[in-house]
This record gives C-alpha cells, structure tokens and sequence, in this order.
C-alpha cells in the first residue's frame, strides 16, 4: 500500500447529489451559473434532497415545514447564556449548540428514512436560529424569534439584526447561500459521512462536520480573509502588503482550490454581488482591495480566487460580524451535509480505510528494569 497524501485524487464514494467536472460545479446536474442566477435557497435545498426541482406545491411545502421548525427550545438559549461569551469562538458555540439539540428532540437515536429526513428538516431550519440567536446574546442582546411570513435568507437578517432586511441584502445573502449549499466530497462533508458511517445518528454526523469546517482551510478561510483586508485597510496599502506575503511565501487566504485548476466557478457570482453591495453602502475600497489583490496575486503565481474570497466583503457590506462569516457557511452547507448523510444512510458501508505505517520494523519487549 502506497500513502496519497490528504487523500488528493483519490475517489471515495459514489453520489449523485453534487459533482465538480472540468472545474464546473454542478448540483443535481444543474449548473452552479444557472441556480445562482436564477434559484432560491430552498430550492436548492429541496433539489439537494430530493434530486429534483420542486412544484409550486413542493417548494410551498418546504419553506412551511421550515418555518414551523425553526424556533430553538428555550434550555438551549438558556444555554447560550452560560457560554464564556469573551471567549468562545461562534464556531465553537455552534458546534456545542447543535449536540445540545440532539437531546431535546425525541426522534434523535431513530434510524428510519422518515424520521432521519424530519431530523433533516428540523436542523436546517434551526441553524439560522442558532447563529443569530448566539450572536445577539453575547452583545447582551435577546434572541428575535423566527418569522413565519419571512424566507429563508429574510429570517436570518431579520433574526440578526431585528429589521426587515432590504430586497439587495435578502438577494445577496440568498445568493451566497445557493453558492455554499455543496461542493461534492469536501472535509466537512467526508468528515459527516465518515461519522454518519457507523450508523451514529444524525446529530453526531452535523456536529462533526461543523469541526472540520471551523478549520482556517475550510470554512474559516472567508474569516481570513476579511482579516486581511483590515489589516490593509487602505486600497494603496495593498501592493506593498501582498508583495511581502509573496516575498516570505506566506499563504494569501481566499485563492487557490485543491480540485478546480482554472479557477472557482462561484468567485464570479459574489465579486459581482461585492461590487453592488460596497457600492450601495459607500465603502468600495473592500471591493476595489480585493480585487487589486486579485490582480496581484494571479499575475504572481496561478492561483485564481475562491469562493471564500469575495463572500468575506459581501458579508461585510451587510453588517455581518467578522467572526460569523463561517457558521454562515453552515447555515448554506448543513443542506448539503443533510443530503449526503440521507444518501450515506440509505446504501451504508462503514468508511475504514487503511494507513502505510512508516513506523519502525518488528521489535521485542523488554522488561523496564533492562531499558537504557
């Protein structure tokens, strides 16, 4: 047995929820460009699980199951309260908050296909709750219940921020969210299936996913990168900042792709959005940064952008705390995770591959008082 190192090129499974062929993304078959253009969230959501489009009917019933759903039980807002809220990262806090939810739902430890997929609907409903909940009560704020009337994107700012979000924020954020819903045998994904493998339940397999994508080479790349563009702050700091990076080799967060090689099918859709939002709100110097970093950087070396590295200034424009931008990324993801976690549970077979042991050869015990 030969080692691949991080596993790079091998094929792990077989799915028809998501591909990435030819550096194009696909869900379901359909084209990334296309859903983004022209679909919302949820159905993307309902396409991920189901493997096809909705009906009028399809689709109305999903967004009411959603919202019937999204309301948290009151031991876990408690909960968020006792949270060392000077400390604790919103990754870590969503991560505790999604285990503590496996233990009021009565259905948790079920194994059959119908209470798994209402396991399915009850997390996506609940994540937005949980991460805007967490949000406003370590500002000393109190949670703003969810709203039956509001969309999925809607509730979560309205949630967040206690005001009707505008028609640009609600289709910016709906966007990003469509962009993040999948992206075949990514870490967070491999990382539910494999938990999900053992026939462990449902809970076990998000709150595992939701550790791997905290990772700065995850999920919290996006973090990263608005990070960056602080510390520039100024678009005339830019060409001074990256050239040092580049001179020390230091890592640029928000470019590069293990699988694409041309260049991030979704970058496009949330540069374009960037540019719309920093314009509206006055503050195009996070776009202009970003993209004079792009030029930088690209004509450097063949490293294109990726999704992380636009989605960090349209959270920005929309008032978002800096350290949200991943539990975010869960909010969308956790879609994907669902779809992938119902596929792993309906064709099982525990993940358990092998390791080349570089360790030393055979050797002998010896008794402690003979070892030197």
């Amino acid at each position: 047995m030969t080692a691949t190192r991080g596993l790079e090129g091998i094929v792990a499974t077989t799915s028809s929820i998501s591909s990435i062929i030819d550096d194009t993304l696909t869900y379901v078959g359909y084209n990334i460009d296309d859903l983004a253009d022209n679909a919302s969230f949820e159905e993307v959501i309902y396409l991920l699980w189901h493997r096809k489009l909705p009906t009028q009917n399809e689709l109305a019933e999903l967004k009411r199951q959603l919202a019937e759903n999204a309301s948290l039980p009151q031991e876990v807002l408690n909960h968020f309260k006792t949270y060392p809220i000077d400390k604790v990262h919103p990754m870590a806090a969503l991560r505790s908050a999604v285990s503590l939810l496996g233990l009021y739902d009565e259905e948790a430890d079920n194994m059959d296909e119908a209470s798994n997929y209402q396991k399915a609907i009850r997390l996506q409903a609940k994540m937005p709750s949980l991460v805007t909940a967490f949000s406003r009560v370590r500002k000393g704020l109190e949670p703003i219940a969810p709203r039956t009337d509001l969309g999925f994107a809607a509730n979560f700012i309205y949630m967040l921020t206690g005001q009707e979000p505008s028609e640009i924020a609600i289709e910016a954020f709906d966007k990003a969210l469509v962009l993040h819903a999948d992206h075949e045998l990514n870490a967070s994904t491999f990382t539910a299936r494999v938990c999900v493998a053992t026939l462990s339940d449902v809970y076990s397999g998000v709150t595992a996913a939701i550790g791997a994508l905290k990772g700065p080479l995850h999920g919290g790349a996006n973090e990263a990168v608005m990070k960056m563009l602080s510390e520039i702050g100024e678009v005339e700091n830019v060409e001074s900042y990256i050239q040092t990076k580049l001179a020390n080799k230091e890592k640029i967060m928000g470019f590069g792709h293990r699988v694409y090689q041309q260049g991030d099918p979704r970058a496009k859709h949330l540069k374009k959005m960037s540019q719309k939002l920093t314009t509206i709100t006055g503050e195009t110097k996070w776009y202009e940064m970003s993209t004079k970093i792009e030029e930088i950087v690209t004509s450097a070396k063949p490293l294109p952008p990726n999704v992380d590295f636009y989605s960090a200034s349209v959270y920005h424009s929309l008032g978002i705390d800096h350290d949200l931008f991943t539990p975010i990324f869960a909010v969308s993801r956790v879609s994907g995770w669902l779809a992938h976690i119902l596929e792993q549970y309906d064709n099982n077979r525990l993940i358990r591959p092998r390791a080349e042991y570089t360790g030393p050869g055979m050797q002998t015990y010896v008794p402690v008082e003979q070892r030197s």
